[in-house]
């Protein structure tokens, strides 16, 4: 069954709207809104007159405002999991071959910068969220990296010779310093080719990596 279209007196110049299209406005509305102007200073009257369409609308579709930014960081969430899950596959293939890990790290590196290239500003709902105090905001928006940290330290285990708990910051410092480049080249690295800036994070990532495999460690040759 198709989806009902919003009542013809929410909608402006008379336009029908099926609910999943509606919602799907809604999102974009309040993701720019969000990226631009941070939780705190947007209210419900503002994403509603930006959206056009009436409150009762807004509230139809998202019961509160808190419920709403959290389905925006879900969205964008899922495609930048959707790029690291992709970047990291190959580390639950088996024993990687030589020259292989320093190719996962690229991926992991080239997805976050991939990343904040096509979302810009609204990168920050994930990275610098102004909402972060929330327990259940804090998580969803650490989402995706937290998954990655996970898998990577998994194999750091393996790869290093160190227990979970070392594995588990170097990890952590591997995300956080993608993460963290990405955000500044997207801030500050107008004109900086993006395969440069994901090349150099990745060079300096892969030289600190390999001074830390043990020396026994079973490479598979390709």
């Amino acid at each position: 069954m198709a989806d009902a279209p919003d009542a013809a007196a929410d909608r402006p110049r008379g336009q029908r709207m099926a609910r999943a299209e509606r919602r799907s406005q809604l999102l974009a509305t309040a993701l720019d809104l969000f990226a631009t102007e941070g939780f705190h200073h947007v209210s419900m009257d503002d994403i509603a007159e930006r959206a056009e369409v009436s409150k009762p609308v807004l509230y139809r579709h998202f019961p509160s405002k808190l419920d709403l930014y959290l389905a925006v960081v879900d969205q964008q969430g899922a495609g930048l999991l959707a790029a690291l899950e992709h970047a990291v596959a190959p580390l639950a293939a088996g024993p990687l071959g030589r020259g292989e890990g320093r190719a996962v790290v690229a991926a992991v590196v080239a997805a976050y910068v991939t990343f904040v290239q096509v979302a810009g500003q609204a990168s920050t709902l994930l990275f610098e969220s102004d909402v972060t105090h929330d327990a259940q905001v804090r998580g969803r928006v650490e989402h995706a990296s937290a998954v990655v940290t996970r898998r990577i330290a998994d194999v750091l285990v393996g790869v290093t010779g160190h227990d979970r708990a070392d594995a588990d910051v170097l990890a952590a410092a591997l995300v956080a310093s993608a993460q963290g480049a990405a955000t500044y080249w997207q801030r500050h690295g107008a004109g900086q080719d993006a395969h440069r800036v994901a090349e150099l994070v990745t060079d300096l990532q892969w030289r600190g990596v390999a001074g830390l495999v043990r020396p026994d460690y079973p490479y598979e040759d390709a």
